[in-house]
């Protein structure tokens, strides 16, 4: 057997071992789900009418509001999905099976490629399932199919970069409860980016950080895509730091892994 069929029969057996472990713990992808999904009620019910009528002096209340808001909640569910994959990667790495597969005739960085796939997957499935709460309260995009896929291939950027970024915390975690406060940060860059208010409304040191780190442009380029609004130079932005952390913690997953398991 060809290296290149090794390592795809080894990485489909890693996949199909993660959405296995996705669909007996259906809890895990529930509070994946649950966290954006009370964080979309809650502002657009609660807060939606006050903050709606602000939104570049459109007087334009809850129905305004949740356009506005969900291209953020999108990328908290993004965000919320790498929790789950640095625990997960964490507990593979000090219970022991790791030891188990280094026994076995495998591909080692099929290990890898199995979660990081099934974590896309699950972070996938769980869009679907906020977007389509967002439209019954009261989300309403006027997006083309194009833009719609195009919307979808923007996110799953985002959700392979995290992802990575997710693996290679879970690996540099001493303790699986260390790695699931790692992710937390990744999960408030939506709130300090332009996910619930405009950045433009923000003090001018804020506002610095908000117009530059990752989430906002990625969110800005939702919003262009999913209503119609300008996008500019937002996309290019997103895709370059969407390849740049893919890259980076890939490479710094890899040097990790082989590191722990060369032992």
């Amino acid at each position: 057997m060809t290296t290149l069929a090794l390592a795809a029969r080894d990485s489909s057996t890693m996949l199909r071992r993660n959405l296995l472990r996705m669909r007996r713990y259906p809890s895990l992808t529930f509070m994946l789900i649950g966290m954006p999904v009370i964080f979309l009620l809650l502002f657009v019910y609660v807060f939606g009418g006050t903050l709606g009528n602000g939104l570049g002096g459109v007087s334009g209340g809850r129905a305004a509001y949740a356009n506005y808001v969900v291209p953020g909640i999108l990328l908290m569910a993004v965000a919320g999905t790498a929790q789950g994959t640095a625990l997960s990667v964490a507990m593979d790495m000090t219970e022991g099976i790791i030891a188990r597969f280094r026994t076995m005739a495998i591909f080692r960085p099929s290990v890898l490629t199995g979660h990081v796939l099934g974590a896309v997957i699950q972070t996938m499935l769980g869009l679907v399932v906020v977007t389509g709460i967002a439209l019954l309260v009261g989300f309403r995009p006027n997006a083309s199919p194009v833009e719609w896929v195009a919307a979808a291939g923007v996110l799953a950027m985002i959700a392979l970069a995290l992802t990575w970024l997710s693996v290679a915390l879970g690996l540099v975690a001493k303790t699986v409860e260390s790695a699931s406060n790692l992710p937390m940060p990744i999960v408030l860059l939506p709130f300090l980016g332009s996910g619930f208010v405009p950045t433009d409304s923000m003090p001018t040191a804020m506002r610095w950080f908000a117009e530059y780190q990752p989430f906002t442009p990625i969110m800005e380029t939702l919003r262009g895509l999913l209503l119609g609004t300008g996008i500019g130079t937002n996309a290019a932005v997103a895709a370059a730091w969407c390849a740049a952390i893919t890259a980076v913690c890939f490479l710094w997953a890899r040097s990790l892994y082989d590191r722990k398991t060369a032992r």
